[in-house]
């Protein structure tokens, strides 16, 4: 079983920055992949951001040059910085890791992130 905390979430005016941080415990093997998925209400969870073990990363097309993903894994942390935010980046943020060697995903508790024009 893996646990996931999140932080850094918050209000921001637009064109403002922010860092979400989580942090995995548990079963977790060297090989595996975190991210942020974000949700408006009444929307479905999308994919923002992942990060394999390995560095490799992905990204939605919406926060492509304005959002990085990083991860330490000494720490087992994954981190997200959003520049440039936007009033529609304003979402429920969810952090989730597949933990490797077929676990199944588990997923954070999730952070507002709230962007003013």
């Amino acid at each position: 079983q893996v646990r996931l905390v999140e932080s850094g979430g918050g209000l921001v005016q637009a064109g403002g920055s922010l860092r979400l941080s989580c942090t995995a415990s548990g079963s977790i093997f060297s090989i595996n992949t975190m991210g942020w998925y974000r949700q408006t209400p009444g929307k479905q969870r999308d994919l923002v951001a992942g990060i394999t073990s390995r560095f490799s990363t992905n990204y939605a097309d919406s926060v492509k040059g304005r959002f990085t993903i990083a991860r330490d894994n000494a720490k087992n942390t994954v981190y997200l910085q959003m520049n440039s935010l936007k009033p529609e980046d304003t979402a429920v943020y969810y952090c989730y890791i597949d933990p490797g060697n077929s676990g199944s995903r588990s997923w954070g508790q999730g952070t507002q992130v709230t962007v003013s024009s």
